[in-house]
């Protein structure tokens, strides 16, 4: 090799072990009292992950509620003897009255679930409607956001602002737009504060309402009795009563809840014209672990309340955790015969060409860490058949670098080897592509990864070996 050629393709050995070491390794990063990977992970199919199998089934039972004497709902917890004492009373309501279990209402839970999932960017599950009952059955992939995801899914989502005195509804979820987390850093920390944004009746209402529960000031007149002693008249029980007016501050409030548990009680101090509620998830902090619990807690919120509230009330049945049958001691396996495998085909390739044929195995295993970052942040679903689509991919570039090395021996510019290279190989890929891409849009997830992964690979193969593999060969 030329002296003059030997830096740049030292440089281009290095990039290719970075990028390799990226992808095989990872980024690791200090994350409170932790090490953490920031190259993003493999989203599994539920055939490799294992899978969270649930029944929601709807709640027939009875809610126990505690009233005082005027009606209104006590919150506290208390024995029989104490709401006796009290004067209190104490109802069993139904949590879903007969007129809402209806199979529209049914289907419309469902359908509210979904876009919870969706939300929450769970693309990958099953679910579906027994319509006699209302049971809605799930299967969901087994991750590090199972459990948050399941506290999504199975609260109802309701939305409402009350009178705090007589308990009447102002707001509900009629008049909801969107929900969001914000984000505020000072000094002092980091503040998170859920957005509430309220559609054009809505913001009509809370201009209205935030003029009406204010704090005011209101003038009393009071008598005062006071005893007068004088020497022309010292009757001792003789009294004269003064008039004293005072001024006393009544605040009229409000009680933000949702799903029955009060949120915010608070009085307006300014109106609100721009039809937008922030309430502060907490105190402003700067400890990681503190604002990542805050964030999942505003984020559930949102959830809730920005894809509706479920019409009928529902109770997680059954929730268990269903293993795959294929181990990872299989797929390690399979992992390592097919690593050995590509050794092999290098060291045939090294062999037969020579310096050029290690010059095209080092780009091939860069070629490798490409087509596994790409797969992650494609959010392609990894499968079963996935991975067989992936070994094609890779035994088609194989196939490929075995193309452009052959036709070395007979051109010797690479610009016209990598032309006649593409025009023999992608003319045979054309029926290849078009079944991938048609292999893409299918719904069914094992089909669709096998689609998704032939076609990012395809793409990479063009791209790459024009960059890359051509500049390693020039």
């Amino acid at each position: 090799m030329k002296k003059n050629k030997i830096i740049p393709t030292i440089t281009k050995i290095l990039v290719v072990i970075l990028i390799s070491l990226i992808a095989f390794i990872g980024i690791y990063v200090q994350k409170t009292n932790r090490m953490e990977n920031v190259i993003k992970d493999y989203k599994y199919n539920m055939d490799l992950e294992g899978r969270r199998v649930l029944s929601l089934k709807v709640n027939d039972e009875k809610e126990t509620i505690i009233k005082d004497a005027e009606g209104k709902k006590v919150e506290e917890e208390l024995s029989d003897e104490e709401i006796s004492q009290k004067g209190y009373t104490k109802e069993e309501i139904p949590n879903n009255k007969e007129e809402v279990l209806t199979l529209e209402n049914y289907e419309k839970s469902k359908e509210i679930i979904e876009k919870r999932l969706k939300e929450l960017k769970v693309n990958n599950y099953i679910i579906r409607l027994e319509e006699a009952t209302g049971t809605i059955y799930l299967e969901l992939p087994e991750d590090n956001n199972i459990d948050h995801t399941i506290s999504n899914i199975s609260e109802v989502g309701k939305f409402e602002i009350q009178d705090a005195e007589t308990e009447e509804v102002l707001i509900s979820n009629n008049q909801l737009k969107n929900a969001d987390v914000l984000y505020n850093t000072d000094t002092t920390g980091t503040t998170v504060y859920l957005s509430i944004e309220l559609n054009k009746e809505g913001k009509e209402k809370l201009n209205e309402i935030s003029r009406t529960y204010v704090k005011t000031e209101v003038e009393k007149e009071e008598n005062t009795p006071e005893e007068q002693k004088t020497e022309e008249n010292a009757t001792e029980d003789q009294k004269t009563e003064e008039t004293e007016t005072k001024t006393e501050t009544v605040e009229k409030k409000i009680s933000l809840k949702i799903d029955g548990s009060e949120m915010l009680s608070t009085s307006f101090e300014d109106p609100i014209e721009n039809g937008t509620i922030q309430l502060s998830m907490g105190q402003s902090t700067s400890d990681k672990e503190t604002l990542n619990d805050t964030i999942e807690k505003a984020s559930t919120i949102a959830t809730l309340l920005d894809k509706g509230n479920l019409p009928i009330k529902y109770k997680l049945d059954e929730n268990k955790y269903v293993a795959t049958d294929l181990t990872w001691d299989v797929l390690q396996k399979v992992a390592i015969v097919a690593g050995l495998i590509l050794v092999i085909a290098l060291i045939v390739l090294i062999l037969k060409y020579k310096f050029k044929g290690l010059l095209a195995s080092i780009s091939f295993i860069g070629f490798i860490a490409v087509c596994t970052l790409i797969i992650r942040y494609t959010n392609v679903i990894v499968t079963l058949n996935s991975l067989v689509s992936m070994f094609i991919v890779v035994l088609l570039n194989y196939i490929f670098n075995v193309i452009i090395l052959n036709t070395l021996k007979k051109e010797k510019s690479i610009n016209n080897v990598i032309k006649q290279s593409f025009k023999e190989f992608f003319i045979k890929m054309i029926p290849v592509v078009i079944i991938s891409i048609a292999f893409s849009f299918v719904s069914w997830i094992p089909i669709s990864s096998f689609g998704m992964t032939m076609v990012w690979g395809l793409a990479i193969i063009a791209l790459y070996n024009i960059i890359i593999t051509r500049s390693f060969l020039k």
